[in-house]
């Protein structure tokens, strides 16, 4: 059960860092080279929480997302 409970931890923790750097890459692209129509971005963010929820799911189904391993 604490496995599960790290599991999803570092699975927000990857979460949070993945939208961020999205968030960056876009707010780059929006401001430095062209405007971003906004169906293209809402696709990218949709995109992106498929991929959540399918880590997510396959944490819950008994593996699937593995963090890294701190204690080797």
């Amino acid at each position: 059960m604490i496995a599960l409970a790290i599991q999803v931890l570092w699975l927000l923790i990857g979460i949070i860092c993945l939208a961020g750097v999205i968030w960056l890459v876009l707010y780059g692209i929006k401001t430095f080279v062209t405007p971003i129509p906004a169906r293209l971005e809402q696709g990218i963010w949709f995109i992106v929480l498929l991929l959540i929820i399918i880590a997510a799911l396959g944490i819950l189904a008994g593996g699937g997302f593995h963090g890294p391993n701190l204690l080797r």
